[in-house]
């Protein structure tokens, strides 16, 4: 599903360059299970972005589902964010004066349903992430483990061939964060494919696969042994 061949992501330019990503290279299959790791200044973010089409590398190339993403437009960049892939952020990026059903058919906008039938998939993916009984509730009247739900099930509307989290527990307590894993795994168990980027090795270990980087360059990649 997913293809990198010696991504490098450069900042800057003569004293102030900075290389974020150096020659990185992986391939994440369809329903793969991965999580990206290392310290702050690793490179992770910025793989995630560039794997999430919200950046693009100084060079190197990137195969989305067999497309080459280099020559894509902005506009056409903009529909496979919307159709292919979905988000779910630390910070949950909830718009806070609409409800929580009205924030997950947001990405329902720009397609061609009609508004009866976001509404009718927005509360499939509310039900899907136990939140049936929230659907009209504004972020504000909600708890941060039940806000990050309502972002899977925003990540999830648009039926997207893969989902980016980038630290989905980073902002909730250990028994949420478990919750929130388990949702995460059960969501892999039916077939999403999830790319998850975290600090926390706790966290990192409920993935199949945990990709290390250091200094912009990949430094491990294995198999999550699971205990």
């Amino acid at each position: 599903m997913i293809k990198i061949e010696n991504i490098t992501r450069t900042y800057g330019s003569g004293d102030i360059q900075v290389n974020a990503l150096v020659d990185v290279s992986l391939v994440i299959k369809e329903n793969e299970f991965v999580a990206i790791m290392g310290a702050s200044g690793s490179g992770k973010s910025t793989l995630m972005n560039i794997l999430g089409c919200l950046d693009t590398p100084t060079s190197g190339e990137y195969l989305l589902s067999d497309l080459a993403i280099k020559n894509v437009d902005d506009e056409s960049l903009s529909k496979i964010r919307n159709e292919k892939i979905g988000f779910i952020f630390q910070t949950f990026h909830l718009l806070p004066r609409l409800t929580a059903l009205q924030n997950v058919t947001l990405p329902l906008r720009y397609s061609d349903i009609t508004a009866e039938e976001a509404e009718l998939r927005g509360n499939e993916m509310l039900a899907k992430v136990g939140l049936s009984d929230r659907s009209h509730h504004k972020p504000f009247e909600m708890s941060g483990g039940q806000r990050q739900r309502v972002a899977i099930a925003r990540a999830l509307v648009n039926q997207p061939k893969v989902i980016f989290a980038d630290e989905p527990t980073g902002n909730l307590d250990s028994t949420t964060s478990a919750e929130i894993m388990a949702l995460l795994c059960q969501l892999h168990a039916n077939g999403q494919t999830i790319v998850m980027v975290t600090h926390e090795e706790e966290i990192a270990v409920y993935a199949d696969r945990i990709i290390r980087m250091k200094d912009g360059r990949v430094i491990e990649d294995a198999l999550c042994i699971k205990h």
